[in-house]
């Protein structure tokens, strides 16, 4: 059943009237089938109500009437009839499905969607168990809620939907098959599968399994190996174990192929206590109690091999949250360098001078390379720490301010780590405000760097190549006394030492190599000094080397001062055209508003005008119903003009008001029958009852069987036109003028030289056509006022 019924619901989704919608229309989609009845004869529909139907669907009536109904009805999904009362009140909402419908008129009984009045019964049923609103039926029980009752509002649909389609989907274990292949590590293979089965990302689909997992109906958690890693996830679909009373275990574990590791003895200690016995570290939870299940759901068996047995006790180790970058805080310690491989290995554990002892090494039995015994920071900070843990039974703040969430190390983000790697000594000397700040403007670095056209992959190496080198101008880290100020204001902003944004002290931001910029602006000056000195020479010849140099200088700085003054003077003017085109844009923009708020009061007041044909009132001067017959009548007389220009000799005025005539009487005909044709399809009391709506409708069919008579005579007459004296003379011209190209001198008589000849006698035929067409109309409207009287009317 379970395979039925995801077949079918597979086989709905997937109906091109309804892929490719959002969730809240497939949800609806799928209510209503599942609420839809078995064939019996030609009934194949649904009675629902839309506040009902937003109910099923955790969203409001008016999004049901405004972004679910109208969204199916537009894809040819779902027609819909609202039956009411006497008094002309909806008392409930007719739906058919046309997916069904058309499986079943058309696949019959092997199509997946026709499903049988049990199977029907049956999708009802677990829709109801999983989000169904709940509802005391008079004289029957009441059917409680479904699992997801309460949640409404935003993404329930979506949360519905993914619940539904992962229960199809999840066997009698309760475990959600999930997909294969390679998947995102941050999103996970279950979110990967059920993105599969909604069709969207993973990482949407990993905020629905976020909080489905959160409403209590999907629990997550991944398999335990032999060495204790995190093996494969696994997702279960609590409502389904629950059915077939299967249990959550809180840790899988898998054995390997054979028994590798010695057998459990039933009476170890330890973490290996039997079950429901606690352990020595008191954590009865870790390996927990195996219950009832099935054998495939259960952790592990009772003769499962386990590795060897060790003592029970262990002495606590508080790791120490450091980061210095030296070897021995891998091994527990404070930074220092071991004394020697085998220094106290021999020692017990419980021993003074034990390795896992909680004092530091620097106070331990006697100073390391001649350093004097003293008391450590760091183990006052522990012992500090631990007295605030075992005082209020939580770690204290140490220092008496305000506690700072400060990171030793550097940030968790690759590329930050990268380029921040050459300051990681000044970053863990700064708080965690300004942790953040450096952070962010280490962010905006990278950024900068990647709009000035820097690879992305690149950009953190760069970032890091600036540092190191502002360190080298520095003197070093140790130089450093303010490291945020340093950080913020000299090592991670850009400097340019030309006009050109791509510049970073003389090098390259994309390439990598000297700016050229800069190249040019260093020939520059040493041109201008080349030319001073050459002017010196000339004006104040005899002069010393030191007179020389000091003259040199001086003109060079009056020079300067010239430049600065005229970087200035154009930098004024740079501002003041800034600001008149501002103020221009800000005029324009007034002038625009004005405009619009005019044409608005225009438009109001010519909206209240009545009709100049009927009178009716707030019609704009012209109501729709005046507006097409008035259309109809420009179309009629066209439409005889048409007939009389291929048709009429017109030099004869009383043969072309004959034609037109004709024409018109034609056009009346086809009126009359257009009319007729619709009336046979409407309903006629309704538009007795309504006498407006019937002529509206009398006029917009006039307007159209006047488009397409239209059409027909001009069509007509550039078919006759081209049959003329004139059009096939042109198309000969044509023909000749092409077959006599260069190209077919050598074989004038070819198929390609028929056959492009024949297409440009074809064209210089329709082209003369449309010229004689025009050329007539042109001469009928030039006719005397009475006879264009005559056509027209």
């Amino acid at each position: 059943m379970r395979l039925r019924l995801l077949a079918a619901v597979q086989a709905l989704l997937a109906d091109p009237s309804i892929a490719g919608l959002k969730d809240a229309p497939k949800l609806a989609a799928v209510v209503l089938f599942a609420k839809s009845r078995a064939p019996k004869g030609e009934k194949n529909d649904n009675q629902t109500s839309i506040w009902e139907l937003g109910r099923w669907m955790g969203v409001t009536e008016s999004t049901v009437h405004h972004k679910v109904l109208p969204v199916l009805r537009g894809t040819d999904a779902l027609h819909t009839q609202v039956v009411t009362d006497a008094k002309g009140h909806p008392t409930r909402l007719d739906c058919l499905v046309m997916p069904l419908w058309n499986a079943r008129k058309g696949g019959g009984a092997g199509h997946p969607l026709a499903l049988d009045k049990a199977e029907l019964a049956t999708l009802l049923r677990l829709l109801e168990a999983l989000f169904g609103h709940g509802w005391t039926p008079e004289g029957k029980e009441p059917t409680p809620p479904g699992l997801l009752a309460g949640r409404t509002g935003k993404g329930a649909a979506t949360d519905r939907l993914g619940l539904l389609l992962m229960v199809l989907n999840t066997p009698a274990s309760g475990w959600l098959q999930l997909c294969g292949g390679s998947v995102k590590k941050k999103e996970g293979r279950g979110a990967a599968t059920l993105a599969r089965l909604l069709g969207c990302s993973p990482s949407g689909a990993r905020k629905v399994l976020a909080r489905l997992t959160e409403a209590g109906v999907v629990a997550r958690q991944h398999r335990e190996t032999s060495t204790r890693m995190r093996g494969r996830a696994r997702v279960m679909l609590l409502p389904v174990a629950r059915a077939y009373g299967r249990r959550l275990a809180p840790v899988e574990a898998v054995s390997g192929p054979g028994p590798v590791f010695s057998a459990r003895p039933d009476g170890a200690c330890g973490d290996h206590a039997p079950a429901g016995t606690a352990g020595a570290l008191g954590t009865t939870g870790i390996c927990g109690a195996e219950g009832p299940g099935d054998a495939e759901d259960r952790e592990r068996p009772d003769g499962a091999a386990l590795h060897a047995d060790h003592a029970s006790g262990v002495t606590p180790v508080v790791p120490l949250q450091l980061s210095c970058g030296f070897s021995g805080e891998g091994r527990g310690a404070e930074g220092r360098r071991p004394e020697r491989a085998c220094a106290g290995e021999d020692q017990a554990a419980d021993g003074e001078t034990g390795v896992a002892g909680l004092g530091s090494p620097v106070a331990e039995g006697g100073p390391l390379r001649g350093e004097q015994p003293k008391e450590s920071p760091v183990d006052e900070l522990v012992e500090q720490r631990a007295a605030g843990a075992v005082a209020g039974g939580r770690p204290k703040a140490v220092g008496g301010g305000k506690a700072q969430q400060r990171r030793v190390g550097l940030p968790a983000d690759l590329r930050l780590r990268v380029a921040l790697g050459p300051v990681a000594w000044l970053w863990e000397r700064l708080s965690g405000w300004q942790q953040d700040q450096v952070e962010a403007a280490a962010k905006a670095e990278l950024a900068q760097l990647a709009g000035l056209g820097v690879a992305p992959e690149g950009a953190p190496r760069l970032l890091a190549d600036r540092l190191t080198d502002r360190l080298a101008e520095t003197g070093g880290e140790a130089l450093v006394d303010k490291p945020y100020g340093w950080l913020i204001r000299r090592g991670l902003p850009q400097r340019q030492a030309c006009s050109h944004r791509k510049c970073d002290d003389g090098v390259r931001l994309d390439t990598g190599g000297d700016c050229e910029n800069c190249g040019n602006v260093i020939h520059l000056r040493r041109a201008r000094r080349a030319r001073i000195g050459a002017d010196i020479d000339r004006e104040l010849p005899g002069l010393s080397d030191g007179e020389r140099r000091r003259a040199l200088e001086e003109r060079l700085r009056e020079q300067a001062a010239l430049e600065a003054e005229d970087l200035a003077w154009r930098r004024e003017q740079a501002r003041e055209q800034q600001s008149r085109r501002d103020a221009a844009r800000a005029a324009a923009a007034r002038q625009a508003e004005a405009d619009r708020a005019a044409a608005a009061a225009a438009d109001a007041v010519r909206q209240a005008l009545p009709c100049e044909d009927c009178g009716q009132q707030q019609a704009a001067g012209l109501c729709e119903r005046c507006d097409h017959r008035r259309q109809t009548e420009t179309l009629i007389g066209e439409a005889c003009l048409l007939a009389a220009a291929w048709s009429a000799d017109l030099t004869d005025p009383g043969n072309v008001a004959a034609v037109a005539a004709g024409a018109r009487t034609a056009i009346g005909d086809s009126i009359a029958a257009a009319w007729q044709e619709f009336l046979q399809i409407t309903d006629i009391a309704a538009l007795e009852a309504n006498p407006e709506a019937a002529q509206e409708a009398y006029a917009f069919a006039a307007l159209q069987t006047a488009q397409q008579a239209v059409q027909e005579h001009q069509d007509t007459a550039l078919a006759m036109l081209g049959r003329t004296k004139e059009a096939e003379a042109e198309a000969r011209r044509a023909y000749k003028t092409e077959q006599g190209r260069h190209w077919f001198q050598h074989n004038p008589n070819g198929a390609d030289a028929v056959a492009a000849a024949t297409r440009a006698a074809d064209t210089a035929r329709e082209r003369a056509a449309d010229y004689l067409l025009a050329a007539r109309l042109e001469q009928l409207r030039e006719l005397a006022p009475r006879t264009a009287g005559a056509v027209i009317a």
